[in-house]
């Protein structure tokens, strides 16, 4: 789960200026943003994380997949 959108709104910033601070496409910001990214480039990453201020921790939450109900 990203957090991105939250973090943009805390900070009063807009995916395009995002973009522009760290030169990653709108479009991929926003896959990003929405949740529908299914993997993330580290330089994107710390790109994101160096424009936001903020720690990988901070822009996304991973979550154990359930277990499986055995019979």
């Amino acid at each position: 789960m990203s957090h991105l959108g939250a973090l943009l709104e805390d900070r009063g910033m807009t995916l395009v200026q995002l973009a522009a601070l760290t030169g990653v496409t709108v479009a991929n910001l926003s896959v990003l943003k929405n949740g529908r990214a299914r993997a993330i480039r580290f330089s994107t990453l710390t790109a994101v994380c160096d424009a936001l201020g903020c720690r990988p921790g901070d822009l996304l939450d991973v979550e154990p997949p359930a277990p499986a109900s055995g019979g």
